[in-house]
């Protein structure tokens, strides 16, 4: 499969099977919830926790799988964007832990 992205393997302790996982999932079209959780930089629980709370990126189900489009991610991390605390729009909210 010349061209196709490259695949890293992730070894285990104690033998354990290895993982395959691509390498560039930003260029994937839809992501999991681990990987788009990676590419946002935030834990996975905290997507699972948006999905259900309201306020995070657009998500689609595939049966049971939930993958995020790679574009739905960019433009819900551009919205969030803010040059100070003090710029309107910019709300601190309560934590939900």
């Amino acid at each position: 499969m010349a061209g196709a992205s490259s695949l890293v393997s992730h070894g285990t302790a104690a033998g354990a099977p290895q993982l395959a996982v691509q390498a560039s999932t930003a260029q994937a079209q839809f992501l999991t919830t681990e990987e788009a959780a990676a590419l946002l930089r935030l834990s996975p629980r905290t997507l699972e926790k948006q999905r259900v709370l309201g306020g995070g990126p657009r998500f689609r189900k595939f049966g049971a799988r939930v993958v995020y489009a790679a574009e739905d991610l960019r433009s819900w991390a551009d919205s969030r964007a803010y040059d100070m605390t003090s710029d309107p729009g910019y709300v601190q909210r309560d934590s939900v832990r």
